[in-house]
């Protein structure tokens, strides 16, 4: 498989850049379960650069890669720090799917390292201070220059939306825990109004979609979920949810920090974070990511990804309802 990659690559960038092209040191990074990540170097051109293929198969592309492609030089160009996209390709003749080539940035990404790097280092709080100043850049882009194959209405309510999406497979999937009804029933009575400002969301970022080092954040992955005109307390309250501190419960943000450091580099970029919204959406986001779950799972069992992964996202969903319970809890 590793020669096959190799050599479609390398058909890609003498294709897509119009001379030989080699591709050398060939390996998969850490990834999800959807998408493959094959970080490799590439010289065409008398240069030799450090890449990252992310590939996507066909059947879980929500996103193309082209409008991923686009959404993240928008946002690098705003000042988000995104890897730079060196191509995309839509042709699954070369590696099997679509794929996009970003340079390669040197950092960690898997969660518990990355935990260990950023405890080890003390600057925990600073990390969740970088992702609060990172998200604000991202909100402050204006949503209407993103791509149009980006998920999103204008005129849409997005909290609405998304709990109307999400009550959807609650009924299909876990109609059976009752938990679920209760956490519905609490997000239907306290709805808030549209937000003041409807911004641009990558909607998934959080400690295993990040690239971090000694000195901090050095990268946002993943942007295959950006969707526009979304609340902006929707990202913030994700990047909050227990599954992303890996052990380190106490810090609300990824493990790494308290929420105080997030919001004041939120805030002091140009956010504006409403503690009220947020908590709303916290327990949304962490319903949704039930749902998530047992769709998960539910893939495994109709067949569409065969991977244990995907098999085993059922067994989590206990974790759900209780971060659920302690969420909507009466506040004493």
């Amino acid at each position: 498989m590793t020669n096959e990659i190799s050599d479609g690559l390398a058909r890609f960038l003498s294709d897509e850049f119009g001379g030989p092209a080699t591709v050398s040191n060939v390996r998969r990074l850490s990834a999800g379960a959807r998408r493959a990540s094959i970080a490799f170097d590439a010289r065409w051109g008398g240069r030799s650069r450090p890449l990252v293929a992310t590939i996507v198969p066909a059947e879980i592309e929500h996103l193309p890669v082209t409008a991923e492609a686009g959404v993240r030089e928008l946002v690098r160009a705003h000042g988000v720090p995104v890897p730079e996209v060196v191509a995309t390709c839509s042709d699954d003749g070369y590696v099997g799917s679509p794929f996009l080539i970003s340079e390669r940035v040197d950092g960690e990404t898997v969660p518990r390292k990355v935990l260990r790097l950023v405890h080890g280092a003390d600057n925990g709080a600073v990390v969740a201070a970088q992702l609060g100043e990172a998200m604000a850049v991202l909100h402050s882009v204006d949503p209407a220059l993103a791509p149009d194959q980006l998920p999103g209405d204008p005129q849409a309510d997005p909290a609405r939306t998304e709990l109307s999406e999400i009550a959807e497979v609650v009924v299909e999937l876990l109609s059976d825990r009752p938990v679920f009804a209760t956490a519905l029933r609490w997000l239907e009575d306290r709805i808030p109004e549209p937000p003041q400002r409807k911004v641009l969301l990558h909607t998934d970022i959080r400690n295993g979609n990040i690239i971090v080092d000694g000195d901090g954040l050095r990268s946002i992955l993943d942007w295959e979920g950006a969707r526009r005109f979304g609340d902006p307390m929707r990202d913030a309250a994700w990047s909050a949810l227990r599954m992303w501190r890996f052990g380190s419960d106490a810090e609300e943000i990824g493990g790494f920090a308290g929420r105080d450091p997030f919001v004041r580099g939120y805030t002091q970029s140009g956010g504006t974070f409403d503690a009220e919204r947020f908590r709303w959406w916290k327990v949304l986001c962490t319903l949704g990511w039930g749902t998530g779950l047992a769709q998960q799972a539910q893939s495994y069992l109709d067949g569409t990804v065969r991977d244990i992964v995907m098999a085993a996202s059922g067994r989590r969903i206990p974790e759900i309802e209780w971060d659920l319970l302690m969420q909507i809890r009466p506040e004493r």
